[in-house]
Protein backbone atom coordinates (compact mmCIF):
# COMPACT_ATOMS: atom_id res chain seq x y z
CA UNK A 1 0.00 0.00 0.00
CA UNK A 2 2.93 1.96 0.39
CA UNK A 3 3.12 3.48 -3.21
CA UNK A 4 -0.44 4.62 -2.80
CA UNK A 5 -0.08 6.54 -0.45
CA UNK A 6 0.22 10.37 -1.97
CA UNK A 7 -2.47 8.66 -3.78
CA UNK A 8 -5.05 8.82 -1.01
CA UNK A 9 -4.23 11.56 0.67
CA UNK A 10 -5.36 13.40 -2.49
CA UNK A 11 -7.95 11.14 -3.47
CA UNK A 12 -10.60 14.13 -2.72
CA UNK A 13 -8.90 16.63 -5.35
CA UNK A 14 -8.16 13.95 -7.71
CA UNK A 15 -11.60 12.54 -8.42
CA UNK A 16 -12.57 15.67 -10.43
CA UNK A 17 -10.51 15.57 -12.85
CA UNK A 18 -11.63 13.00 -15.98
CA UNK A 19 -9.64 10.72 -17.25
CA UNK A 20 -7.73 11.39 -20.46
CA UNK A 21 -8.51 9.16 -23.70
CA UNK A 22 -10.73 6.44 -23.32
CA UNK A 23 -12.93 5.31 -21.00
CA UNK A 24 -13.03 1.86 -19.48
CA UNK A 25 -15.94 -0.33 -20.45
CA UNK A 26 -18.17 -1.74 -17.59
CA UNK A 27 -20.81 -4.30 -16.41
CA UNK A 28 -22.68 -3.49 -13.58
CA UNK A 29 -24.25 -6.62 -11.46
CA UNK A 30 -26.96 -5.30 -9.07
CA UNK A 31 -28.23 -2.45 -9.50
CA UNK A 32 -30.99 -1.86 -6.52
CA UNK A 33 -30.08 1.82 -4.79
CA UNK A 34 -26.73 1.54 -3.89
CA UNK A 35 -25.43 -0.09 -7.26
CA UNK A 36 -27.46 2.38 -9.24
CA UNK A 37 -26.07 5.21 -7.27
CA UNK A 38 -22.29 3.91 -7.93
CA UNK A 39 -22.99 3.14 -11.64
CA UNK A 40 -24.63 7.06 -12.38
CA UNK A 41 -21.82 8.46 -10.30
CA UNK A 42 -18.76 6.42 -12.58
CA UNK A 43 -21.17 7.47 -15.55
CA UNK A 44 -21.48 11.45 -14.99
CA UNK A 45 -17.78 11.66 -13.64
CA UNK A 46 -16.88 10.70 -17.07
CA UNK A 47 -14.30 8.22 -15.59
CA UNK A 48 -16.54 4.91 -17.16
CA UNK A 49 -18.37 4.01 -19.80
CA UNK A 50 -21.58 1.94 -18.78
CA UNK A 51 -21.66 -1.07 -21.12
CA UNK A 52 -23.77 -3.40 -19.46
CA UNK A 53 -26.31 -3.94 -16.20
CA UNK A 54 -27.77 -6.88 -14.97
CA UNK A 55 -29.98 -7.46 -11.60
CA UNK A 56 -32.73 -10.05 -11.17
CA UNK A 57 -35.45 -7.59 -10.39
CA UNK A 58 -36.85 -5.96 -13.39
CA UNK A 59 -37.84 -2.49 -11.71
CA UNK A 60 -34.25 -2.11 -10.63
CA UNK A 61 -33.26 -2.96 -14.19
CA UNK A 62 -36.36 -0.21 -15.59
CA UNK A 63 -35.04 2.65 -13.00
CA UNK A 64 -30.93 2.15 -14.27
CA UNK A 65 -31.76 2.23 -17.95
CA UNK A 66 -33.65 5.39 -17.05
CA UNK A 67 -30.34 6.98 -16.03
CA UNK A 68 -27.73 5.18 -18.84
CA UNK A 69 -30.02 4.43 -21.88
CA UNK A 70 -27.47 3.54 -23.90
CA UNK A 71 -26.60 0.47 -22.07
CA UNK A 72 -27.42 -2.76 -22.82
CA UNK A 73 -28.71 -5.38 -20.46
CA UNK A 74 -27.94 -8.67 -19.57
CA UNK A 75 -29.18 -11.93 -17.57
CA UNK A 76 -26.59 -13.11 -15.54
CA UNK A 77 -23.14 -12.39 -14.57
CA UNK A 78 -21.83 -14.63 -17.03
CA UNK A 79 -23.92 -12.63 -19.54
CA UNK A 80 -21.55 -9.92 -18.74
CA UNK A 81 -18.20 -11.72 -18.55
CA UNK A 82 -18.46 -13.23 -21.90
CA UNK A 83 -18.24 -9.58 -23.46
CA UNK A 84 -14.66 -8.90 -24.59
CA UNK A 85 -15.03 -5.54 -24.34
CA UNK A 86 -15.74 -5.17 -21.07
CA UNK A 87 -12.69 -4.53 -18.46
CA UNK A 88 -14.56 -4.33 -15.01
CA UNK A 89 -17.29 -5.13 -13.34
CA UNK A 90 -19.26 -3.88 -10.70
CA UNK A 91 -21.06 -5.93 -8.00
CA UNK A 92 -23.40 -4.76 -5.67
CA UNK A 93 -25.74 -7.78 -4.84
CA UNK A 94 -26.38 -9.29 -1.76
CA UNK A 95 -23.09 -10.39 0.87
CA UNK A 96 -23.51 -13.63 0.18
CA UNK A 97 -22.95 -13.66 -3.61
CA UNK A 98 -19.84 -11.48 -3.69
CA UNK A 99 -16.58 -13.41 -2.76
CA UNK A 100 -17.80 -16.30 -5.53
CA UNK A 101 -19.02 -13.44 -8.78
CA UNK A 102 -15.84 -11.50 -7.68
CA UNK A 103 -13.55 -14.60 -8.05
CA UNK A 104 -15.47 -15.80 -11.33
CA UNK A 105 -15.04 -12.07 -13.08
CA UNK A 106 -11.50 -12.19 -12.23
CA UNK A 107 -11.00 -15.40 -13.78
CA UNK A 108 -12.58 -13.72 -16.56
CA UNK A 109 -9.80 -11.60 -16.74
CA UNK A 110 -12.11 -8.09 -15.43
CA UNK A 111 -11.30 -5.87 -12.63
CA UNK A 112 -13.54 -5.99 -9.94
CA UNK A 113 -15.32 -3.21 -7.73
CA UNK A 114 -17.35 -4.76 -5.08
CA UNK A 115 -19.43 -3.69 -2.44
CA UNK A 116 -18.91 -4.68 1.28
CA UNK A 117 -17.88 -7.25 2.52
CA UNK A 118 -15.91 -9.00 -0.25
CA UNK A 119 -16.30 -12.18 2.03
CA UNK A 120 -18.36 -13.52 4.64
CA UNK A 121 -15.36 -14.40 6.69
CA UNK A 122 -11.31 -14.16 5.95
CA UNK A 123 -11.41 -17.47 4.39
CA UNK A 124 -13.69 -16.01 1.28
CA UNK A 125 -11.86 -12.75 1.21
CA UNK A 126 -8.42 -14.52 1.07
CA UNK A 127 -9.45 -16.70 -1.87
CA UNK A 128 -10.67 -13.61 -3.81
CA UNK A 129 -7.62 -11.30 -2.93
CA UNK A 130 -5.01 -14.18 -4.23
CA UNK A 131 -7.08 -14.53 -7.63
CA UNK A 132 -6.82 -11.10 -7.77
CA UNK A 133 -2.80 -11.72 -7.50
CA UNK A 134 -3.46 -14.76 -9.74
CA UNK A 135 -5.07 -13.14 -12.89
CA UNK A 136 -3.30 -9.57 -11.67
CA UNK A 137 -6.32 -8.15 -11.74
CA UNK A 138 -7.37 -4.41 -10.13
CA UNK A 139 -9.66 -5.30 -6.79
CA UNK A 140 -11.61 -2.41 -5.03
CA UNK A 141 -14.37 -2.74 -2.54
CA UNK A 142 -16.43 0.25 -1.76
CA UNK A 143 -15.58 1.11 1.57
CA UNK A 144 -17.11 4.39 1.05
CA UNK A 145 -15.95 6.43 4.45
CA UNK A 146 -12.25 6.80 3.15
CA UNK A 147 -13.29 8.94 0.41
CA UNK A 148 -15.01 11.55 2.32
CA UNK A 149 -13.07 14.97 2.73
CA UNK A 150 -13.67 14.59 6.44
CA UNK A 151 -11.79 11.20 6.63
CA UNK A 152 -9.58 12.59 4.14
CA UNK A 153 -8.86 15.75 6.13
CA UNK A 154 -8.59 13.13 9.94
CA UNK A 155 -5.97 10.74 7.81
CA UNK A 156 -3.64 13.29 7.08
CA UNK A 157 -3.46 14.50 10.98
CA UNK A 158 -3.08 10.61 11.77
CA UNK A 159 -0.30 10.23 8.95
CA UNK A 160 1.70 13.52 9.93
CA UNK A 161 2.92 12.24 13.15
CA UNK A 162 1.69 15.39 15.22
CA UNK A 163 -0.95 13.72 17.49
CA UNK A 164 2.26 12.22 18.70
CA UNK A 165 1.56 8.36 20.01
CA UNK A 166 -2.20 7.49 19.19
CA UNK A 167 -2.66 5.60 22.15
CA UNK A 168 -6.81 4.97 21.62
CA UNK A 169 -9.43 5.21 19.01
CA UNK A 170 -12.81 5.24 19.78
CA UNK A 171 -15.62 3.83 16.77
CA UNK A 172 -19.30 4.29 16.61
CA UNK A 173 -21.69 3.60 13.98
CA UNK A 174 -25.43 3.19 15.68
CA UNK A 175 -27.80 3.26 12.55
CA UNK A 176 -31.62 3.64 14.27
CA UNK A 177 -32.98 1.36 11.47
CA UNK A 178 -32.18 -2.07 10.43
CA UNK A 179 -31.79 -3.89 7.25
CA UNK A 180 -35.09 -4.30 4.95
CA UNK A 181 -33.77 -7.91 3.24
CA UNK A 182 -34.81 -10.69 5.06
CA UNK A 183 -31.03 -12.30 3.69
CA UNK A 184 -28.99 -9.87 6.39
CA UNK A 185 -30.74 -11.77 9.45
CA UNK A 186 -29.26 -15.14 7.93
CA UNK A 187 -25.79 -15.15 9.23
CA UNK A 188 -25.11 -18.14 6.38
CA UNK A 189 -26.41 -15.55 3.78
CA UNK A 190 -25.02 -12.09 5.71
CA UNK A 191 -22.03 -13.26 6.99
CA UNK A 192 -22.85 -11.60 10.15
CA UNK A 193 -25.27 -8.47 11.29
CA UNK A 194 -24.28 -4.93 12.28
CA UNK A 195 -20.77 -5.82 12.55
CA UNK A 196 -19.64 -7.12 9.30
CA UNK A 197 -22.37 -4.04 7.81
CA UNK A 198 -21.53 -1.01 9.59
CA UNK A 199 -18.61 -2.18 11.67
CA UNK A 200 -16.60 -2.90 8.45
CA UNK A 201 -16.16 0.39 7.67
CA UNK A 202 -14.98 1.77 11.36
CA UNK A 203 -12.48 -0.91 11.90
CA UNK A 204 -10.78 0.34 7.85
CA UNK A 205 -10.89 3.19 9.22
CA UNK A 206 -9.05 3.01 12.43
CA UNK A 207 -6.62 0.49 10.63
CA UNK A 208 -5.91 2.14 7.57
CA UNK A 209 -5.21 5.61 8.95
CA UNK A 210 -2.57 3.63 11.57
CA UNK A 211 -1.07 2.00 8.43
CA UNK A 212 -2.35 -1.76 9.17
CA UNK A 213 -0.49 -2.76 12.59
CA UNK A 214 -0.65 -6.18 13.50
CA UNK A 215 -3.61 -7.02 16.08
CA UNK A 216 -2.81 -8.53 19.55
CA UNK A 217 -6.10 -9.20 20.33
CA UNK A 218 -9.83 -9.03 20.24
CA UNK A 219 -12.67 -9.12 22.74
CA UNK A 220 -16.27 -8.61 22.00
CA UNK A 221 -19.76 -9.01 23.11
CA UNK A 222 -22.49 -9.94 20.63
CA UNK A 223 -26.54 -8.92 21.47
CA UNK A 224 -29.79 -9.72 19.47
CA UNK A 225 -32.55 -7.74 21.10
CA UNK A 226 -30.93 -6.89 23.93
CA UNK A 227 -29.65 -10.12 24.96
CA UNK A 228 -25.94 -12.24 24.80
CA UNK A 229 -25.47 -14.37 21.91
CA UNK A 230 -22.71 -16.11 19.79
CA UNK A 231 -22.56 -17.09 16.25
CA UNK A 232 -22.80 -20.62 16.65
CA UNK A 233 -26.48 -19.64 17.93
CA UNK A 234 -27.80 -18.95 14.27
CA UNK A 235 -28.66 -15.62 14.87
CA UNK A 236 -26.94 -11.98 13.44
CA UNK A 237 -26.09 -9.33 16.40
CA UNK A 238 -27.87 -5.92 16.32
CA UNK A 239 -25.74 -4.15 19.02
CA UNK A 240 -22.00 -5.52 19.43
CA UNK A 241 -19.34 -3.64 21.59
CA UNK A 242 -15.34 -4.84 20.88
CA UNK A 243 -11.94 -3.78 22.11
CA UNK A 244 -8.99 -4.71 19.70
CA UNK A 245 -5.58 -4.23 21.09
CA UNK A 246 -3.05 -3.40 18.64
CA UNK A 247 1.00 -4.65 18.66
CA UNK A 248 1.74 -0.56 18.48
CA UNK A 249 -0.03 -0.18 22.24
CA UNK A 250 -3.18 1.24 20.93
CA UNK A 251 -6.31 0.43 21.92
CA UNK A 252 -9.58 0.64 19.41
CA UNK A 253 -12.92 0.75 21.47
CA UNK A 254 -15.51 -0.14 18.49
CA UNK A 255 -19.44 0.18 19.14
CA UNK A 256 -22.03 -0.64 16.22
CA UNK A 257 -25.64 -1.11 16.07
CA UNK A 258 -28.88 -1.86 14.17
CA UNK A 259 -32.43 -0.29 15.59
CA UNK A 260 -30.82 1.67 18.30
CA UNK A 261 -32.88 3.79 20.31
CA UNK A 262 -30.27 6.98 19.84
CA UNK A 263 -32.36 9.62 19.53
CA UNK A 264 -31.24 10.66 15.84
CA UNK A 265 -31.05 8.33 13.17
CA UNK A 266 -27.17 7.76 13.20
CA UNK A 267 -24.57 8.31 15.43
CA UNK A 268 -21.34 7.63 13.58
CA UNK A 269 -17.31 8.59 14.18
CA UNK A 270 -14.07 7.76 14.48
CA UNK A 271 -12.00 9.45 17.11
CA UNK A 272 -7.93 9.21 16.99
CA UNK A 273 -6.85 10.36 20.43
CA UNK A 274 -3.07 11.06 20.88
CA UNK A 275 -0.23 12.19 23.38
CA UNK A 276 -0.25 15.49 21.61
CA UNK A 277 -4.27 16.06 21.07
CA UNK A 278 -6.82 14.22 18.97
CA UNK A 279 -8.80 14.42 15.66
CA UNK A 280 -12.40 12.96 14.33
CA UNK A 281 -14.65 12.76 11.83
CA UNK A 282 -18.13 12.83 12.91
CA UNK A 283 -21.71 13.02 11.89
CA UNK A 284 -23.76 15.46 12.48
CA UNK A 285 -27.61 16.37 12.84
CA UNK A 286 -28.00 12.44 13.03
CA UNK A 287 -26.93 12.70 9.15
CA UNK A 288 -25.97 9.52 7.06
CA UNK A 289 -24.05 11.59 4.94
CA UNK A 290 -22.94 15.09 6.53
CA UNK A 291 -19.76 14.49 8.20
CA UNK A 292 -16.86 17.05 9.69
CA UNK A 293 -13.45 16.48 10.65
CA UNK A 294 -12.06 18.47 13.88
CA UNK A 295 -8.90 18.62 15.47
CA UNK A 296 -9.06 18.57 19.53
CA UNK A 297 -6.42 20.48 21.47
CA UNK A 298 -7.72 19.88 25.63
CA UNK A 299 -10.45 22.18 25.07
CA UNK A 300 -10.33 23.71 21.96
CA UNK A 301 -11.76 22.47 18.65
CA UNK A 302 -10.78 22.82 15.16
CA UNK A 303 -13.10 22.34 12.28
CA UNK A 304 -10.88 20.94 9.45
CA UNK A 305 -13.65 20.33 6.77
CA UNK A 306 -17.30 21.00 6.93
CA UNK A 307 -20.33 19.58 4.31
CA UNK A 308 -21.56 19.93 1.63
CA UNK A 309 -19.46 17.24 0.20
CA UNK A 310 -20.64 14.73 -2.55
CA UNK A 311 -18.88 11.52 -1.80
CA UNK A 312 -21.06 9.07 -2.38
CA UNK A 313 -20.01 7.03 -5.20
CA UNK A 314 -16.47 8.12 -4.98
CA UNK A 315 -14.77 5.22 -4.26
CA UNK A 316 -15.80 3.65 -7.91
CA UNK A 317 -14.82 6.80 -9.47
CA UNK A 318 -10.90 6.19 -8.31
CA UNK A 319 -11.18 2.46 -9.15
CA UNK A 320 -12.33 3.17 -12.51
CA UNK A 321 -9.67 5.81 -12.64
CA UNK A 322 -7.16 3.37 -11.77
CA UNK A 323 -8.15 1.21 -14.23
CA UNK A 324 -7.74 3.47 -16.94
CA UNK A 325 -4.20 3.83 -16.19
CA UNK A 326 -4.18 0.62 -16.52
CA UNK A 327 -3.49 -0.36 -12.86
CA UNK A 328 -3.37 -4.65 -12.51
CA UNK A 329 -3.06 -6.34 -9.32
CA UNK A 330 -2.18 -3.89 -5.94
CA UNK A 331 -1.07 -5.79 -2.94
CA UNK A 332 -3.16 -2.96 -0.60
CA UNK A 333 -6.04 -5.92 -1.20
CA UNK A 334 -4.30 -7.91 1.39
CA UNK A 335 -5.90 -4.85 3.59
CA UNK A 336 -8.95 -6.46 3.01
CA UNK A 337 -7.53 -9.74 4.70
CA UNK A 338 -6.42 -7.47 6.91
CA UNK A 339 -10.18 -6.23 8.09
CA UNK A 340 -11.58 -9.93 7.57
CA UNK A 341 -9.72 -11.24 10.42
CA UNK A 342 -10.72 -8.36 12.60
CA UNK A 343 -14.13 -9.32 12.28
CA UNK A 344 -13.45 -12.92 12.31
CA UNK A 345 -11.88 -12.31 15.72
CA UNK A 346 -14.87 -10.64 16.91
CA UNK A 347 -17.33 -13.01 15.44
CA UNK A 348 -15.29 -15.66 17.69
CA UNK A 349 -14.58 -17.82 14.49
Amino acid sequence: MEETVLDKQNIAEEITLKPAGRKPKLGFLGVGWIGRNRMEVISNSGAGEVVCISDVTSHNLEEAIKSVPTAKTAGSLESILEQDEIEGVVIATPSAFHAEQTRLSLEAGKSVFCQKPLGRNVEETRRVVETARQQNKLLYVDLSYRHTNAMQEVYKVVQSGELGHIYAVELVFHNAYGPDKAWFYEPKLSGGGCVIDLGVHLVDLALWSLNFPGVKDVKSFLFAKGKPISMAEGKVEDYATASIALETGTHMQLSCSWNLPAGQEAIISATFYGTEGGVALKNINGSFYDFVAERYYGTKTERLSSPPDDWSGRAGVVWAERLVSGEGFSEEAEEFVKVAEVLDKIYGR
